[in-house]
């Protein structure tokens, strides 16, 4: 079982904001991990809360919010898997 409630988010920006959101990104208390992608999105956001309330929060209120922010997918994680290889 999670002990946490974890999301990913896949965030398309506006070319040429990439380094504004990405610190942007990385002063929200949630957001843990941040890759920049190749393809239509241009972040995986990894956000992690006790509540699946916080990760709306910091979601809908905060990441989407940010002026140039296109558009995003959250995807939020039900079970974990493991590898035993």
């Amino acid at each position: 079982m999670l002990k946490m409630t974890i999301a990913f988010v896949l965030v398309n920006v506006q070319p040429g904001s990439e380094e504004e959101i990405f610190d942007k990104l990385k002063s929200f208390e949630n957001v843990k991990e941040i890759y920049g992608i190749y393809g239509v999105y241009d972040f995986l956001v990894k956000v992690e809360a006790d509540s699946l309330e916080k990760i709306k929060e910091t979601v809908d209120l905060k990441l989407r919010k940010l002026d140039k922010v296109r558009s995003s997918i959250t995807m939020v994680v039900i079970e974990k898997y493991t590898s035993t290889t």
